[in-house]
């Protein structure tokens, strides 16, 4: 497929927000944040509010780990979650393209509601703390029997006794 080609139906587009999705959290895991900031930035306004959702949900969510500022990490958690639910849906209704995106969908849903839970006990709202956090135990029963699934379950376990040792 040529270049313009690619483009032009998107492939080489969607392939380009992965990669710089990716490039931004090497940046922030390597301690980079105000330049990670600045490239999720870049492509948020490139792919717009309207823009796929789960380039949305991938790139809110890792944007919300570049905030210094806890509100702000709140509201692009927030955004994740909002732009995962325009990914969800009956799976017959869904587009055919978002099918393969169903499973993978179903394994961030309980990453997207342990990280709000963070927020707000961060944020001092327990009880929203506690109502995140049991969404998010409800949803890992999606989760694998693997690295990521037992580090998300592990994490859920480590926040719940954190609220429990506030008093929530």
């Amino acid at each position: 497929m040529a270049d313009d080609e690619a483009v032009t139906t998107g492939i080489a587009d969607d392939d380009e927000v992965m990669t710089g999705i990716g490039q931004a959290t090497m940046l922030l895991h390597g301690g980079d944040r105000e330049e990670a900031r600045n490239r999720f930035h870049a492509l948020w306004e490139r792919i717009g509010t309207d823009g796929d959702p789960l380039h949305r949900c991938t790139l809110a969510h890792y944007m919300a780990d570049a905030q210094d500022d806890p509100d702000a990490e709140l509201a692009w958690d927030l955004r994740a979650l909002t732009a995962a639910g325009a990914l969800g849906g009956d799976p017959g209704e869904e587009r055919p393209a978002l099918r393969d995106t169903t499973a993978a969908l179903r394994a961030l849903y309980p990453s997207l509601h342990l990280n709000l839970a963070a927020d707000y006990l961060g944020l001092r709202r327990p009880d929203d703390a506690r109502a995140h956090l049991d969404r998010a135990r409800a949803a890992s029963a999606a989760l694998g029997d693997d690295g990521y699934g037992a580090g998300v379950r592990a994490a859920i376990d480590r926040l719940d006794r954190r609220l429990r040792e506030s008093g929530a």
